[in-house]
């Protein structure tokens, strides 16, 4: 008995831990701040929609309003594209979005479709700032 059971709990030690799905989740009303680490928001904390990203900082917003509505600020150097999934009733879509400017000027992200959260992942360095792709 006592074997069988240390057998399962080194085979449910060794079994794999679901993956974590990357990125931030920003629910509608919130607002975030975060740093971007290896290609991925990190450090994030709610803050006031009022408030200003610090350096090397991301504020980013998301309204219900025309449908979903996401102000987001980036005070790094650097512009990004990064990959946005618009959540709610329990699916995610993958939406275009428009290159993260660099030195704290504002991007206004606006979609037709309701939803309920938005994931940001995979933010990438782009040499040469432009519009939406």
């Amino acid at each position: 008995m006592l074997t069988r059971s240390i057998a399962l709990a080194l085979l449910l030690a060794a079994s794999p831990l679901p993956a974590k799905t990357p990125g931030l989740t920003v629910k509608a009303g919130e607002s975030w701040v975060f740093a971007i680490q290896g290609g991925q928001p990190a450090k994030a904390r709610k803050v006031a929609p009022s408030a200003k990203p610090g350096p090397g900082q991301v504020l980013v917003t998301l309204r219900p309003m025309m449908g979903t509505t996401m102000t987001i600020t980036s005070n790094n150097r650097q512009a990004y594209t990064y990959s946005a999934e618009l959540l709610g009733a329990g699916k995610a879509t993958s939406i275009r979005s428009c290159t993260l400017p660099a030195d704290n000027r504002l991007s206004f992200e606006n979609w037709p479709q309701k939803a309920t959260a938005v994931r940001l992942s995979n933010f990438k360095v782009v040499t040469k700032a432009g519009a939406c792709p």
